[in-house]
């Protein structure tokens, strides 16, 4: 079971007895790895899920070209952009004209598996010329805490050498639907040209303080071709830029902030039969049913909500914007309803006699389609109250 959950959040959440026997059955089979680090030790937790790219949640199929690509193979990871980081290591099979050119000629610095990104080359006409990697953290950040953001680069022996490679915080996710440059501020930023040694691993390590609760992190070079520096050897004859990323944590410095206590809004509601209720902040990977981290805390307060009405009775419907085509949309939102159900009865004990579940697909929008806000809001998870 996959259950990357912050227990520290869970600790300022729990407000009955209810809550502290879920605790208790979490804490006895959630696993104990250094994926998440020592949870009781803030500074030491990696809020980055999937750090390393070691799970996929697709089968990998050879080379990517479309986003969608990596997307529909990489777990919690994804591209914000139309063009298609490149997956290496175990069951990856890279065709013979691009092993020819020595991409992954390399082994990953932690586990079995990396990525690779372009950094430059646009100006030299390269397609693809810039490449990011973007996820949702397990918790959004702290204002005003200090955190320590660290990963690992490598790089392709035969492309430039090239520096900017940096990290963007975002309050939101991004979905560009072009290849372009994503001119955003990073809070890290590798200022000095990434020179490795033949297939050697560079470590990227810096600080900064949160100044938004951003939930979202992107990697990639966020400067253009004329202001970034580059360095070229004799044998390396590509006039772009190329770099494998390994191994990516954030974690909290001392002094650690106090985090505000959460405050469940679902408990203050007046629950009608009939009524129908927006479940806030539930996230999935683009065009999967497989919940995000950061969902778990809005779920354990629908579990609140059901443990303090016994008599309860809920359907939670799925929604979908109008990209892609309706038999499509209407599995997709069938398969993410089940996901929240599924979730409610295996951590929260919620019988299945209380709840019920669809899909609506594309067929009742909350919002316009034309625009990408608009299209965030339609993608939704609510519940029907069917009595109480």
């Amino acid at each position: 079971m996959n259950t990357p959950i912050s227990l520290i959040s869970l600790f300022k959440h729990l407000k009955n007895h209810s809550f502290i026997i879920i605790l208790i059955t979490l804490i006895s089979v959630l696993p104990f790895s250094s994926s998440y680090g020592q949870l009781d030790d803030p500074t030491t937790h990696n809020i980055v899920p999937n750090h390393s790219f070691e799970n996929f949640s697709g089968t990998p199929i050879g080379w990517y070209y479309k986003g969608a690509h990596f997307d529909n193979v990489m777990r919690f990871w994804n591209s914000p952009t139309s063009t298609s980081p490149d997956i290496f290591g175990k069951s990856v099979r890279v065709p013979n004209s691009w092993k020819n050119k020595g991409f992954g000629d390399q082994t990953a610095f932690h586990g079995e598996r990396f990525v690779g990104i372009t950094l430059y080359g646009c100006s030299k006409g390269k397609p693809h010329c810039r490449e990011y990697l973007q996820i949702q953290l397990e918790e959004p950040l702290v204002v005003g805490q200090r955190y320590k953001v660290q990963f690992y680069v490598s790089h392709l022996p035969r492309s430039t050498y090239c520096n900017n490679i940096g990290v963007h915080f975002s309050e939101k996710q991004y979905e560009f639907r072009t290849e372009e440059l994503l001119s955003f501020e990073p809070q890290v930023i590798e200022k000095n040209i990434a020179t490795v040694s033949p297939k050697g691993w560079k470590k990227v390590s810096q600080e900064f303080v949160a100044t938004t609760p951003a939930s979202y992190l992107i990697i990639g070079n966020f400067k253009d071709d004329e202001n970034t520096q580059t360095r070229q050897l004799p044998n390396q004859d590509f006039n772009y830029s190329y770099y494998y990323v390994d191994n990516i944590s954030v974690v909290k410095s001392k002094p650690l902030i106090e985090v505000p206590i959460h405050s469940n809004e679902l408990l203050n509601n007046k629950i009608k039969a009939g009524e129908i209720i927006v479940l806030k902040n539930i996230f999935f990977d683009l065009n999967k049913s497989e919940l995000l981290p950061l969902s778990y805390v809005a779920l354990m307060d629908l579990i609140d909500l059901m443990n303090t009405k016994p008599n309860l009775r809920i359907e939670i419907r799925g929604h979908t914007d109008n990209q892609g085509n309706k038999e499509y949309n209407q599995e997709l939102s069938f398969k993410r309803a089940k996901s929240v159900v599924d979730y409610l009865i295996a951590q929260g004990g919620i019988r299945h006699t209380r709840l019920e579940f669809k899909g609506l697909g594309d067929t009742l929008p909350c919002s316009s389609n034309t625009s990408l806000e608009g299209r965030q809001q339609n993608r939704r998870v609510e519940f029907r109250v069917l009595s109480e």
